[in-house]
């Protein structure tokens, strides 16, 4: 017998071994030993729903799905006549896709039905083309994808609400449908599948089970094989020291690089839907050592990874005892009394929130504000405002009640749907169809590294920002003080990055017009990730600025603004400088009236969901 039928099942290689030629009993072994892990998956599954561990009920989303697409559906065939044109549409594509196929069967040269984008990797493999039968699959996949995204295009009395949700699932359910997504559908796998005896199968339903054992019954998809990366090793390695903490947050003051640096210190308010050391990848991405090397005290917050007993925790409570506190404790560590500050993403609503309560107030704690891809105004919030109406926001709120907070996998799957067919689809197919571990990366590793949200204080997100819009319009309330966005005067630095699915890049120029100081608006290429992170040295993407953003569209910012190469980075350096480039010597952490705690990153950011 081979070496492979003496090996137990259920211990397949993570390795692809090399064959040769087709061998029908390593082939029978190994799909034998991938329907043993596709029966371990599904027990994974089971278990975690007997013992309690994963509510066995249907997520939000599936009812919402259901409810959206049976309100385009009433359209189209609560009408004879439309009824009819719902089905001649698809039927007149089908039969060109027909001819198409007859004629080129025939031998002739004839042009496709449709193309694919691109940009599309889904269909790069040249079978997709050359091969008559995927050639059909892919143009039927690509049409029917034309026209239910017509269907909701054309549907008539849709609420803008309905009609944004309508596209937004009606792609994710396109996206899952894709022939790509399939052994028996995608030639790539189907290759692999015969060269490697099925080998393919078998160590990617190992990966699967493993992969629902590791999320408690809920597939948790890896991204990044995260073996070789840990926090504190070869992440977020920046040298500092916690100099503060409270059970929100530890404060982290990072040891400087020069002889000098600027008067005034860096706060950073990093979002607590992840983890700050977005800021301090690999030292060569790292935004915190670089600002470090520039000549800046740096200070950071990283929140808590919070479980069910901070359940009540509030925004107010993340104001009070996150910019606040953090302003309070840097002024004991340098004796400055105003700071620079940052906020990053939801860090940035929660800054400018602050801000605006320290000026009801007329307290003069902040010197200037950078937002890096952050919304103060939800009007044009993009894909999440499919999340946002008061049903699914009652639903939500009604699962957090049970644990207290809102699990980390479910706003990581959240954010992965927003991009599915980069962030979901590929790996499923290149994890379990090809049988192909992820490589390290840290950046995926650090979006696979979810954090919890108290349920209180995403309620209050939720509502207050997304459903009700009432930071900008001046009626949100935090502390017993309407804040008023106008008043807020300091110089502000409002970064957006051109692809971003989150804070898209109108929003963040729409919500400008807000504060009632000078705003540099500048616009980074790429996304909401890589255009923020993005180092001097690596010379990629380019970023554009224009003074005037006065009752501008993007489209009409975008026509007069000048393009630079690279990154943002030093712009930002110069703008901070021109506001008071007044230097003093470096402060050694420890030197001021707070001791430290531990080095940095701290031990909030080591904490895992």
């Amino acid at each position: 017998m081979s070496k492979l039928q003496d090996a137990s099942m259920s211990e397949v290689s993570a390795e692809a071994k090399p064959t040769k030629g087709f061998d029908s009993d390593a082939f029978a072994m190994n799909l034998a030993s991938a329907m043993e892990n596709g029966g371990r998956a599904l027990a994974a599954y089971l278990k975690a729903r007997e013992q309690k561990q994963t509510p066995d009920n249907p997520p939000t989303e599936f009812a919402e799905l259901i409810k959206t697409v049976s309100a385009v559906s009433e359209y189209w065939l609560s009408d004879q006549a439309r009824a009819v044109d719902l089905q001649a549409r698809l039927g007149k594509s089908y039969l060109e896709l027909w001819g198409y196929a007859a004629r080129r069967l025939a031998g002739e040269e004839v042009e496709p039905a449709i193309e694919p984008d691109p940009r599309d990797k889904r269909f790069a493999d040249p079978e997709w083309r050359s091969n008559l039968l995927f050639n059909f699959l892919m143009q039927a996949y690509l049409l029917t994808t034309k026209w239910t995204n017509e269907l909701v295009r054309d549907a008539h009395g849709l609420d803008p609400h309905t009609r944004k949700k309508a596209e937004f699932y009606i792609t994710q359910l396109t996206n899952a449908a894709a022939p790509s997504n399939f052994v028996m559908t995608n030639p790539e796998v189907l290759r692999e599948t015969f060269a490697s005896n099925a080998d393919n199968l078998a160590r990617g339903m190992k990966m699967l089970a493993e992969d629902i054992e590791a999320g408690r019954g809920v597939l948790r998809i890896r991204q990044s094989d995260s073996a070789g990366l840990a926090v504190g090793v070869n992440l977020a390695t920046t040298p500092g020291k916690v100099i503060y903490q409270n059970e929100l947050m530890q404060l982290i003051q990072y040891s400087p690089s020069t002889e000098n640096v600027l008067r005034t210190p860096l706060l950073i308010v990093p979002p607590w839907i992840n983890k700050f050391y977005i800021l301090d990848l690999t030292p060569e991405k790292s935004y915190i050592r670089w600002c470090v090397d520039q000549g800046i005290t740096v200070f950071v917050i990283s929140w808590v990874n919070p479980d069910g007993h901070l359940g009540e925790k509030t925004f107010e409570d993340y104001m009070k005892q996150g910019p606040l506190a953090a302003m309070d404790a840097i002024e004991k560590a340098t004796g400055e009394t105003k700071v620079h500050t940052a906020g990053y993403c939801v860090g940035g609503t929660l800054l400018a929130a602050t801000l605006a309560w320290l000026a009801n107030k007329r307290r003069q704690r902040v010197r200037s504000v950078t937002f890096f891809a952050a919304q103060v105004d939800f009007t044009h919030a993009g894909d999440l405002l499919v999340f946002a109406d008061e049903d699914q926001i009652s639903a939500l709120e009604r699962d957090m009640k049970r644990s207290g907070v809102l699990e980390g996998s479910k706003m990581a799957m959240t954010f992965n749907m927003l991009r599915s067919n980069d962030l979901i689809w590929p790996y499923v197919v290149s994890n379990y169809l090809k049988g192909k571990a992820p490589s390290a990366f840290d950046l995926l590793h650090w979006n696979s590294d979810a954090t919890r949200m108290p349920a209180a204080n995403h309620s209050f997100y939720l509502r207050n920002c997304y459903l009700e819009n009432r930071l900008s319009t001046g009626s949100m309330v935090l502390d017993n003080t309407l804040l008023d966005l106008s008043r807020v005067r300091v110089p502000v630095y409002n970064l957006a990055t051109r692809d971003d699915h989150i804070a898209p890049a109108e929003s963040v120029l729409y919500g400008s017009r807000f504060f009632g100081g000078p705003v540099r608006f500048v616009l980074a290429g790429s996304g909401h990730i890589a255009g923020v992170i993005n180092p001097p040295s690596r010379g990629k993407y380019q970023y554009w600025t224009n003074d005037g953003i006065s009752d501008k569209t993007l489209a009409q910012w975008m026509q007069d603004a000048q393009e630079h190469k690279g990154s943002w980075w030093p712009d930002w350096l110069a703008w901070l400088r021109n506001i008071d480039g007044k230097e003093v010597p470096a402060r050694e952490v420890g030197t001021g009236a707070l001791s430290p705690i531990e080095d940095a990153p701290g031990s909030y950011v080591r904490v895992r969901a």
